[in-house]
């Protein structure tokens, strides 16, 4: 289940019905969570969090967020529909208890959400194969659960993003092959038949990151994969 940016003021505002919206929503996420999956869940209520508390912090804020499907007759009624809805008491009234509520819930459920992936951090191992470049925005992971043979290699590729409070990285991985790992077959082996195959980078960067659990991989260890990357090659970046 997704909630819009909007769900808490969308058709008509009443606690109840808003309240169970979004108790079906935790729910849905909240089940999510006890299969190991935290992506996209853990980062989409993230988002309505911290969304919900802009609108406590600025009750302005509606008329930015309020769904708009405007022409050029209809935007000055709607100004005033606006105007005419933050003086309305009741309205506001009820919309404050909304998102009171709703913060409260989601908190618990972010708190859930952090301690499971603190608990799956610590399962998840990652150190560089080889001599490492200086250049390590760009190279391979080679991705391996403990109890299983097979690695999964992917390209990886770091972008910065500037914030005017804060710096932020991004990856984009690209799956590039599979490989038996044994004894004969390394990380370092593997790392030689990529630089032999793949020829754009001469001695890339590779990390080698190993769980202990078999979690899911799309919804869980790739993306937590990815931000241990980004702290190894840049600490203090979030």
């Amino acid at each position: 289940m997704k909630l819009s940016e909007t769900w808490f003021m969308e058709g008509y505002i009443d606690f109840e019905l808003q309240k169970y919206k979004l108790l079906a929503y935790l729910q849905d996420v909240n089940t999510y969570f006890n299969e190991n999956k935290l992506y996209p869940q853990l980062s989409d209520v993230i988002f309505h969090y911290n969304n919900l508390t802009s609108f406590r912090n600025n009750k302005k804020f509606i008329q930015d967020s309020f769904p708009k499907q405007l022409t050029s007759v209809n935007v000055q009624k709607l100004e005033l529909v606006y105007e005419k809805m933050l003086q309305d008491n009741d309205i506001m009234q009820e919309l404050e208890q909304i998102t009171n509520y709703a913060l409260e819930e989601m908190k618990c459920t972010l708190n859930n959400g952090a301690e499971l992936y603190e608990l799956l951090e610590k399962q998840i191992h990652i150190e560089p194969v080889g001599i490492m470049p200086l250049y390590k925005n760009e190279g391979y992971i080679l991705i391996h659960y403990s109890k299983l043979a097979e690695v999964r290699a992917y390209n990886y590729s770091v972008t910065l993003f500037e914030h005017k409070d804060a710096r932020y990285r991004g990856v984009r991985v690209d799956f590039v092959d599979t490989w038996d790992k044994n004894l004969v077959n390394t990380n370092e082996s593997i790392k030689r038949d990529i630089i032999r195959g793949i020829r754009t980078l001469p001695n890339p960067a590779v990390y080698s990151i190993e769980s202990s659990l078999q979690l899911p991989l799309h919804e869980t260890l790739l993306p937590m994969a990815k931000r241990m990357l980004v702290r190894i090659i840049e600490p203090g970046v979030a």
